[in-house]
């Protein structure tokens, strides 16, 4: 409402001093009552109930609307004037950049100066918000000045537009500006005036002719110092020599440099990252650089044939104006060959492994003879060779002795393969796995260090060799590997494949351990089972005795030599006891008791895993045998009346502890035949269902792998825990899959 009264009474007050202008004053009506017109009344109203118009933020603080440039040209500088018109839109004081890339002189706005501050690489002002705004700043610039021309860059502010006028000193001088269009050129009093328009926002360049001559620069004496290291490479046909230069500019700028060209001797490369070409001429090589550096290093290599020869004096690289020659030499010889080399002058002999690293890399063949040298100006130095070429035979490289690998499959078909191979490694630096489709290396280990496997569009490579590593004796590489395979149903059919190497192996033994829910048989494939590789029976026959053995075992190694004053000697018992892996296990336990007389003899294994006991009556006889950290082995069998003693061979404990008993018994010892006054015998229903039982007990590797699952490999996988193992061989495996099939089903 007050609102209201206000309008009205605004209304009345114009509405009089419009009268008392175009009417004769009239008597003033009296106070406090005002009549208006009711369409009056409502405009009123209509206008007190509108809201006020908020103001809105511009879509950019401020703008240069045009630039004037206005420089001139002095010595050797660039002085002028920018002078710079916009506006600024935000109702607040703004930061309005300026100039970027000049050197500002002055600044003023209006004839008062104006303070400018740097932000980034532009030079700019604050400037009051709602106006227009001109800017003066006063700028200079260097001026660049070569043989015949002078040019400078001008950065050009980003503007709506852009005008130059340019005064530059001489009559009619050419002048060229770009990005930008000459709009007009005048010349008088030996100056000439161009005003062109100019691209906002880009760098122009403006460069024009001058008659002034600049006094060409003396170059500097060039001096370097050079270190020449020279690989000698004997071939069947020809002489082949590969000079690592390495040159160090301490003064000057070369921009090549001269070598002699040995006679006789052809050029067949010459490379680095500054040379940009070669040329031979009158027996001198000159290298053309590509850039002025401090340190230059290139390759050169040359060959020459022998034609029949046998012996040859090795040529030197030398540069020419060199202030210091130091280098090396190192000698190779393809195949099999014995050389001599005689050194004199400043070439001094040294040890094949103190060569640089660069150098032995070079070499492909093997190493002969190496030498050092810095050469003097009386004492220059000179190499002989003379050899006697062998004819090359078949040598394997490097070979595997035996392969031990281990597979866990889990419930969903995945596998996972450790490798373990023994190698014997003369000179093969890598070894190539071609893995199974889907399979991934997890982890590769040589000699108990970790490496790392090379992917290759062939295969993986696993590294046999390393630097300061080459073993004269076997030792042990080793990877892990996993495969996606297929997952298991209620029953089916199932493939598990090994990696191809390119290793001979001579003997491969393969342990499988599968899920306990799963039922299998039907194997095939490449491998046999081992049990088809050991005697027909779990029985070894000797002098009056029957022995079973435990079953179940990858390798039975062949009974040691009977003891030394035991053999021939009645009741006398002997053998020896190992571990699956087929190590003796000394300090073993050994009971025998006779269970006719109810008679126990102990003894110990010695540190040959050898155990002997005298004096034992015929009869029946039952022999226990256990070792920390393995479970009891119980053999029953009938000793008989003999006149000779008895080796009863090797005993194998498997990993366990004490508490678990593996028993082997025959129930039906009396109905056997005899055999050289002894028993033999069969197996029968209870016996078989142990035996093969105990076929199927992991061994140490399959505990060893689930252990490398849970912390060492990088992998998660849920290997079964509870399972049995089958046990297959294979002999002279040579850059071939193994693979083996079977069929399963649900328990």
């Amino acid at each position: 409402m007050k609102k209201l009264l206000a309008f009205i009474m605004m209304y009345s007050l114009l509405a009089s001093a419009a009268d008392s202008v175009n009417s004769p004053a009239l008597p003033l009506p009296t106070s406090g009552n005002v009549t208006l017109p009711l369409v009056e009344y409502n405009r009123l109203v209509d206008l007190a109930s509108k809201s006020v118009k908020a103001y809105e933020l511009p879509p950019v603080p401020y703008t240069l609307k045009r630039a004037d440039l206005k420089l001139h040209i002095t010595n050797d500088t660039v002085l002028g004037s920018m002078q710079l018109d916009g506006e600024v839109f935000s109702r607040n004081s703004t930061k309005v950049p300026l100039a970027a890339g000049v050197t500002i002189l002055n600044a003023s706005q209006e004839g008062k100066p104006l303070p400018l501050f740097e932000d980034g690489s532009s030079s700019t002002a604050v400037l009051p918000g709602a106006s227009d705004f001109s800017v003066t700043l006063e700028t200079g610039m260097p001026l660049q000045i070569e043989a015949g021309r002078a040019s400078f860059s001008l950065p050009v502010p980003s503007a709506g537009s852009v005008k130059l006028a340019l005064a530059i000193p001489g009559d009619h001088t050419a002048v060229h500006i770009s990005p930008g269009l000459i709009t007009s050129r005048s010349s008088s009093a030996n100056q000439t005036t161009v005003e062109a328009t100019l691209v906002p926002g880009q760098t122009t360049t403006i460069s024009w002719a001058t008659r002034e001559i600049v006094a060409p620069v003396v170059p500097r004496e060039v001096r370097f110092l050079s270190d020449v290291k020279t690989l000698v490479s004997i071939n069947e046909a020809d002489l082949r020599i590969a000079a690592l230069c390495d040159v160090t500019v301490v003064q000057g700028e070369p921009a090549q440099f001269a070598l002699n060209v040995p006679q006789d001797y052809e050029i067949t490369d010459v490379s680095g990252s500054t040379v940009d070409g070669s040329e031979i001429e009158a027996g001198v090589l000159t290298v053309h650089l590509s850039a002025r550096a401090r340190t230059h290093q290139f390759l050169i290599t040359m060959e020459k044939p022998l034609n029949g020869a046998d012996k040859i004096g090795v040529p030197f690289v030398q540069f020419k104006n060199t202030q210091r020659e130091t280098g090396e030499v190192l000698v190779e010889g393809a195949g099999a060959m014995e050389l001599s080399a005689k050194e004199s002058g400043s070439l001094k002999r040294m040890d094949v492994k103190e060569v640089s690293s660069y150098l032995r890399a070079l070499a492909r063949s093997a190493l002969q003879a190496a030498f050092r040298y810095h050469r003097q100006p009386n004492e220059a130095p000179a190499l002989a060779l003379n050899w006697t070429r062998f004819p090359d035979g078949p040598v394997l490289a490097a070979v595997a002795e035996k392969a031990v690998v281990t597979t866990l499959v889990t419930t969903e078909g995945r596998s996972l393969t450790e490798v373990t191979l023994t190698v014997k490694n003369q000179a093969q630096p890598f070894m190539k796995v071609g893995l199974p489709a889907d399979a991934t290396i997890l982890s590769a280990d040589v000699a108990g260090e970790k490496v790392k496997p090379v992917q290759g569009t062939d295969g993986n490579r696993i590294p046999l060799l390393r630097a300061n590593f080459r073993p004269s004796g076997a030792y042990t590489v080793s990877f892990v590997f996993m495969h996606s395979g297929t997952p298991f149903a209620k029953k089916g059919g199932s493939e598990i494949a090994l990696p191809s190497m390119d290793l001979p192996i001579s003997v491969m033994e393969w342990e499988v351990f599968l899920p306990e829910q799963y039922k299998v048989k039907n194997f095939g494939g490449d491998a046999i089972a081992m049990n088809l590789l050991q005697l027909p029976a779990l029985a070894r026959f000797s002098s009056g005795i029957y022995m079973k053995e435990e079953p179940g075992l990858t390798s039975v190694p062949p009974p040691p030599p009977p003891v030394a004053g035991v053999a021939g000697i009645a009741g006398s018992m002997s053998g020896y006891v190992q571990d699956p892996s087929g190590a003796v296990i000394p300090g073993a336990e050994v009971k025998v008791t006779q269970l006719d007389r109810r008679q126990v003899y102990t003894a110990r294994t010695d540190s040959s895993g050898t155990w002997t006991i005298l004096g034992v009556p015929p009869g029946r006889v039952k022999i226990e045998i256990s070792a920390q950290g393995f479970s009891t082995s119980v053999l029953n069998g009938r000793m008989q009346d003999s006149e000779h003693g008895t080796n009863w061979g090797a005993i194998q404990l498997h990993i366990g502890t004490v508490s678990q008993t593996v028993e082997v018994t025959a129930d039906s010892i009396s109905s056997l035949p005899m055999i050289g006054g002894g028993v033999a015998g069969g197996v029968g229903r209870k016996e078989k269902k142990q035996q093969d039982l105990q076929q199927n007990v992991a061994s140490a590797n399959v505990f060893n792998l689930q252990k490398k699952v849970s912390g060492v490999l990088p992998v998660r996988i849920d290997v079964p825990r509870a399972g049995a193992s089958y046990r297959f061989a294979r002999a002279l495996v040579l850059d071939e899959e193994t693979k083996l099939t079977f069929n399963y089903k649900t328990r």
